[in-house]
């Protein structure tokens, strides 16, 4: 029988088979009470014990990989247009006002005065024209000719007595009295048929000598204007200032 295990299980299967049989016999033993230990063996039992607290909660397992995207669904469909409102009703035409009440027609204005025209041949009589004159001597010349027209020609010729030259001091003695002269170099004026020369300042001893029609020689003045001649003593001197003619 012993070989016939042998053969079986091998000799390690022989021993394990013998060992389970002992094992059987000795656990059948001992619940029997064989021996008179097995009120002893019963009593002998451990008790359960309390239960040990709670351990500590393990760490959180790692995320999970994220699923995959759902498919996009379907777009609504568009709402249909909705209903056109009705109109309104018209509103009522609002009164006619009434007409307003005609003016009264102005009065014809009066007829001006036949005005002159823009052109004049000669200047009229009693009104007075303006101008300036100057001159400045660089050379050692001792008599200077300067030359004045006027803007509208006058009907007659004057003689030299109707010539006058006036310095600032005489001037000033001139606007405060009375003669044919008695305007200033800034507001120049002449009485009719008389030529007013007004100086503003002369340098180098200058003398007025006299105002010349240079045509003919004639000491006066022209229709047109005249010649005005000033005497000088010294070079490079010079003298300004304005004159007035009024005609007869």
């Amino acid at each position: 029988m012993f070989s016939t295990l042998r053969n079986r299980f091998g000799i390690p299967g022989v021993i394990s088979v013998i060992a389970l049989v002992f094992a059987l016999i000795g656990g059948a033993w001992a619940a029997s009470g064989s021996g008179g230990h097995g009120k002893a063996t019963a009593s002998a039992k451990a008790k359960r014990g309390p239960r040990g607290p709670k351990g500590p909660t393990g760490p959180a397992g790692p995320q999970g990989p994220a699923g995959p995207q759902g498919p996009a669904g379907a777009n609504g469909k568009d709402g249909g247009a909705g209903a056109q409102g009705p109109a309104g009703p018209t509103g009522a035409t609002g009164a006619t006002g009434a007409k307003g009440a005609t003016g009264a027609t102005g009065p014809t204005g009066a007829t001006g005065a036949t005005g002159l025209s823009g052109f004049t041949s000669t200047l009229p009589s009693g009104k007075t024209e303006t101008g300036t004159w100057s001159f400045v001597n660089e050379t050692s010349a001792e008599e200077v000719w300067v030359p004045i027209s006027f803007p509208i020609p006058l009907a007659t010729v004057s003689e030299e007595e109707a010539v006058h030259f006036l310095t600032p001091e005489e001037t000033e003695e001139a606007s405060e009295g009375s003669g044919p002269c008695t305007g200033t170099m800034e507001h120049p004026t002449a009485d009719p048929g008389n030529l007013c020369i007004y100086s503003g300042s002369t340098s180098g001893l200058v003398y007025f000598g006299s105002a010349e029609v240079f045509s003919e020689k004639f000491q006066g003045f022209a229709p047109t204007g005249a010649q005005l001649v000033f005497f000088v003593e010294t070079p490079r001197t010079f003298a300004f200032g304005s004159w007035a003619v009024t005609a007869p």
